[in-house]
């Protein structure tokens, strides 16, 4: 329902902007990570293993305050449960570690391609062919991924390997959110944040260490910095506001994060956007617009 200005009836009223800017806000708190992951002075999976570690006890407040339980959860659950957590983990170390390699608009467009791998994993599951909007979503896709990862290989072999390092953990947060939709039902979104916190933290250590990456920081200020505006402002923030808004106006404030990056990246990082790369970041933008409107699977 909309009132007279055309506006969504819920938002007319106070506490509807509220959850609007806490959505936005939750946002652009995800996507100031990327530039917090490089300031820090550990290896980039040690700085994911930081980040899950360190929210661990504020998360369990949080799951206890809402009324989730942490024990009694049956064994099956926590089975599927810790598969997702490796899915999870691998994707934060390809996330950080691409981070480290890539532009950070790109960084953030190709670590949030998981929503491309719902929608096609809803046609599997309907056993059905795209149609209209689902075809466009797809054609811009691989259009802005090719666009961008040809101007990354343009800047060098680095550039282009961090590219497949963030979509890779685009693809692997797609089959965590795939594998943990049961588990989300069942025991609550921050006792299940809790459980793949507690399973993915020893995998992302044991990368870190196979690595050779240093683990303890000498200046803890980025990893808290990291872990405050990443995991409690911006997922609580998002765990607050998303059941209140439809996905497309979701896939609308997702496009904050690349904007926000390809920003913090040229005031910080001097990472120049060609008109190019903007068309590229436009296009993949609106597919992962486009795939959250009309997916199948969601998260």
């Amino acid at each position: 329902m909309e009132n007279d200005g055309g506006m969504p009836a819920e938002l007319s009223r106070p506490r509807g902007w509220l959850l609007l800017l806490a959505l936005l806000a939750g946002n652009v708190a995800l996507a100031m990570g990327p530039w917090f992951v490089r300031l820090a002075d550990t290896g980039p999976v040690s700085a994911g293993f930081w980040r899950l570690l360190l929210a661990l006890p504020f998360l369990a407040v949080f799951a206890r305050f809402s009324g989730q339980a942490l024990t009694g959860i049956p064994r099956r659950t926590l089975m599927f449960v810790a598969l997702g957590a490796v899915a999870f983990g691998l994707d934060l170390a390809s996330w950080h570690v691409g981070i480290e390699m890539t532009r950070l608009g790109n960084a953030t467009l190709f670590g949030n391609a998981g929503s491309i791998v719902l929608l096609l994993w809803g046609f599997i599951l309907s056993r059905s062919l795209p149609r209209g909007t689902e075809w466009t979503a797809i054609v811009f896709a691989l259009a802005g991924a090719a666009i961008l990862m040809g101007r990354s290989a343009d800047i060098s072999t680095t550039t282009l390997i961090g590219d497949l390092f963030c979509l890779t953990a685009g693809l692997l947060y797609a089959v965590y959110l795939i594998n943990l939709q049961g588990a989300r039902q069942t025991i609550g979104g921050w006792s299940l944040l809790v459980w793949v916190s507690i399973f993915a933290c020893p995998l992302l250590l044991a990368i870190a260490l196979i690595n050779g990456e240093p683990v303890w920081p000498n200046d803890w200020t980025p990893i808290l910095i990291l872990f405050i505006s990443s995991q409690l402002v911006g997922q609580g923030l998002l765990v607050f506001s998303l059941r209140h808004f439809p996905p497309l106006v979701i896939g609308l404030a997702l496009l904050t994060q690349p904007a926000v990056a390809a920003l913090i990246g040229y005031q910080v990082f001097g990472e120049v956007l060609t008109l190019l790369d903007i068309a590229g970041m436009v296009l993949l933008g609106s597919a992962l617009v486009l795939a959250r409107g009309v997916a199948r699977v969601r998260s």
